[in-house]
């Protein structure tokens, strides 16, 4: 493993603005400075309606070293990956990167829709530097990669999401970079070709500097030698994977734990919540809730949606309980149903719930927030990655 350092970042800083036409109007005043050699906005503060995305971030990586930032949506870890990669200058500080990148930041970021997959694999490697004669060489190491060889010369806007980023990975690693910058993309990807890039990127740490970014935990602690947090730009913390991923469940558990809240939106509820507030299921297995409501006056027709959260506040679930459901009346005083679910086909980790309760025209009457929090356990079998439905087995009224 050499020393050699690839990517250095000192006091990185990049603001953005949240009103349109101001931002628009700043990077005006922005680019005349450049061309007067002068700074951007005065001493570098924020204007009205700016905040900074990425604050005063410094690390570095050497050759033979994997990054794994993590945090919560919205903390920065996108738009610092976007300034390494050269998309987005930043407004403070320096960044060195030595060598050359791959990078799979946005979901078909790089690919002309109306080109085929072929074509698309010549542009994108010519961008990153390699020649005809090199992509030549490559050029069927990529697509057997990929896995898409019958859909090589359709055009790529008639690509799926996991066909997008099949190539997009395939590219990206076919080049051996120096540098590679990995986004939250490959959670698209099918359980098979997640595994099979991991292993791509465990070959190619020997000689490249990786940064990895995701929402999947396990992801993150089996790629990663060092892990970053951010927090709403701001390095929160830094270390071995374990501690720093243990830090930000301990604190997203806590801060859920605190902000259980349910807001009465109607006079005619009077308790509405959801037991048990924790419990463990092992994956795709059987479980249940109960569902309390209690009321001042009888209510003709109610529905109960549900929507699941992990910790970094993904929707990963949901479902809603109709008339088609149960018997949807609520008679004055306390309403009381078990609710069985099939399973939760979710990814081992921690997660929690909003439970809303509405009338048949949609007006909210009740919401809880945080009430409950589930952890599902097993061993780490294949789950749903996108928002998936809840499978209902049956809803039994206990009085």
């Amino acid at each position: 493993m050499s020393d050699e350092t690839l990517i250095k970042v000192e006091g990185v800083s990049k603001k953005f603005c949240r009103d349109l036409k101001k931002s628009l109007w700043y990077g005006m005043k922005d680019l005349g400075n450049e061309l007067f050699g002068r700074r951007h906005s005065g001493n570098g503060a924020l204007r009205p309606d700016e905040f900074w995305a990425v604050d005063d971030v410094s690390f570095e990586l050497k050759r033979g070293e994997c990054l794994g930032l993590i945090g919560r949506n919205g903390a920065g870890k996108t738009t610092l990956l976007r300034m390494l990669n050269g998309l987005i200058k930043p407004d403070k500080g320096r960044i060195e990167m030595r060598g050359r990148v791959g990078a799979l930041i946005a979901l078909g970021a790089g690919f002309n829709p109306i080109l085929t997959g072929r074509e698309n694999i010549y542009v994108n490697a010519s961008a990153l530097g390699m020649t005809k004669r090199e992509t030549d060489e490559k050029i069927e190491e990529i697509i057997d990669f990929s896995e898409i060889p019958q859909f090589i010369d359709a055009p790529v806007q008639s690509y799926s999401s996991g066909m997008q980023v099949r190539l997009g990975f395939s590219i990206a690693t076919a080049i051996k970079p120096d540098i590679l910058l990995l986004d939250e993309v490959l959670a698209v990807g099918d359980v098979a070709f997640r595994t099979k890039c991991y292993r791509r990127v465990d070959e190619l740490r020997e000689l490249s500097a990786v940064i990895f970014v995701s929402h999947d935990m396990g992801s993150i602690a089996r790629v990663s030698g060092t892990v970053m947090r951010l927090d709403s730009g701001v390095v929160a913390s830094k270390g071995i994977p374990d501690k720093i991923i243990g830090e930000m469940e301990t604190g997203l558990r806590h801060q859920h734990a605190h902000g259980r809240n349910v807001n009465q939106c109607d006079d005619r509820i009077k308790k509405f919540n959801i037991s048990p507030p924790f419990f463990e299921v092992a994956q795709r297995n059987e479980f249940r809730i109960q569902v309390n409501i209690e009321t001042r006056t009888p209510i003709d027709g109610i529905q109960i949606w549900i929507s699941i959260q992990d910790f970094a506040g993904n929707h990963v679930a949901e479902c809603v309980l109709d008339q088609r459901s149960f018997n949807n009346v609520l008679i004055t005083g306390e309403n009381l149903w078990e609710v069985v679910f099939d399973m939760l086909p979710l990814r081992v980790g921690e997660y929690s719930w909003q439970v809303t309760l509405v009338d048949l025209c949609g007006r909210i009457l009740a919401v809880s927030r945080n009430e409950v929090h589930v952890s599902v356990v097993g061993t780490g079998i294949s789950a749903h990655v996108a928002p998936c439905t809840l499978p209902i087995k049956n809803i039994t009224a206990l009085f």
